[in-house]
């Protein structure tokens, strides 16, 4: 997949179908919290999202306090967000189920 950096209105389109993503405050990432029922529940979804990731070679900044993940993405190399940053959401969000 490209990794081209999306110009603003990219961003804001692409955005606009992400439920629970938001701009960071950087303006050069996407960021968003998942919070689970609990620490098992979390941690599945963090070994699923790094399958995924690591089938993109594309991986995320990231956190977990309890149930709680915390997610920040960009593409490095390419100074910004990119569709591989879209296409890791828009799967994080399908395996939370939103």
């Amino acid at each position: 997949m490209a990794r081209e950096k999306l110009g603003a209105a990219e961003v804001k389109e692409a955005l606009a179908s992400l439920e629970g993503w938001a701009l960071a405050s950087d303006g050069l990432s996407i960021a968003r919290s998942f919070v689970f029922r609990n620490f098992s529940e979390a941690f599945a979804f963090m070994t699923r999202v790094a399958m995924a990731a690591e089938k993109l070679d594309h991986h995320p900044d990231w956190s977990n306090v309890y149930k709680t993940v915390d997610v920040k993405l960009n593409t490095h190399d390419a100074g910004g967000l990119t569709e591989l940053d879209m296409k890791l959401a828009k799967r994080m969000n399908a395996y939370f189920g939103s």
